[in-house]
């Protein structure tokens, strides 16, 4: 069944980039993350309840589980949010996005003290270039440059989350430590909201189901399997299959969003997801 997870884990990754475009048509994207971690936050704590596990923790563990939502479900859904509501393609943020394994790969090493070789090098060569091919020269026409940069702030965060992750000293049951971490993306983007946005959220019926998958397949599925592969493998393994991501997201674009995209387009998904792959290969 194990082995299984990474593979479930990629079709309910590459589906929130599909859901985002509803939600944001329907809220402000900071005030509908709060309100997915808001009910993601109460659901882990009410979970990690049922089955007995310890809800009190030490200092240390709060701050890195909490450090650790806020570079996740913070920066890394908030950039990722805020782009495409800025009019970035969902395909083309969900390929800079995936460009964290060779990121991952190319720090672990000095970092996590991981070997990383010559191929994973090659890896990344090629996942840039692809990425290159794909925004080529449709940055600030039909690629947004504050979603560009946006976009870019996520990729740096779910990189340096993935990391962090991986480095943290604590033994949490993944409920409990997923229920501060959950916590600290719903005050990250609660504080966006008194600060900065206004509270925006309208309960149609599109928001409501783009909501629910987002909450209960994203963040309680492919959210738990994603810390339980990084608890239970290195962090490049941990990424070996996230080169599926890009054409899985491209495809679902195209088929319930209706993206269309150019044959430079596609070169550079096949580049990239070639680059990802050779990266993340043993």
């Amino acid at each position: 069944m194990i082995k299984v997870f990474p593979f479930i884990f990629i079709l309910l990754w590459s589906s929130a980039f599909i859901t985002t475009k509803p939600i944001i048509d329907n809220s402000d994207p900071f005030s509908a993350l709060a309100f997915r971690f808001l009910i993601v936050a109460i659901g882990f704590f009410l979970f990690s309840i049922f089955t007995n596990k310890k809800i009190l923790i030490s200092k240390r563990n709060f701050i890195e589980s909490f450090f650790s939502g806020v570079l996740f479900h913070g920066f890394y859904l908030g950039g990722v949010f805020f782009a495409i509501s800025r009019g970035m393609p969902t395909a083309i943020a969900a390929l800079i996005v995936t460009l964290q394994p060779i990121l991952t790969n190319a720090l672990s090493g000095p970092i996590l003290d991981e070997k990383v070789t010559y191929k994973q090098w090659l890896g990344v060569i090629l996942g840039f270039i692809g990425a290159t091919l794909v925004l080529g020269i449709d940055v600030g026409s039909d690629i947004p440059i504050l979603g560009l940069v946006a976009t870019l702030i996520a990729l740096l965060a779910i990189t340096i989350s993935t990391i962090w992750q991986k480095k943290l000293s604590n033994n949490l049951p993944l409920s409990v430590s997923n229920t501060y971490q959950a916590t600290g993306g719903f005050i990250f983007h609660l504080l966006i909201v008194i600060f900065f946005t206004n509270l925006e959220i309208n309960f149609t019926k599109t928001f409501i189901i783009a909501m629910s998958h987002q909450i209960f397949l994203v963040s309680f599925g492919a959210f738990t399997i994603l810390m339980f592969l990084i608890k239970h493998n290195s962090a490049s393994k941990t990424v070996s299959i996230f080169f599926l991501i890009p054409p899985t997201s491209a495809f679902m674009a195209w088929f319930f969003l209706g993206e269309i995209f150019t044959a430079w387009d596609l070169v550079g998904f096949i580049i990239t997801s070639i680059g990802v792959f050779i990266a993340t290969r043993d």
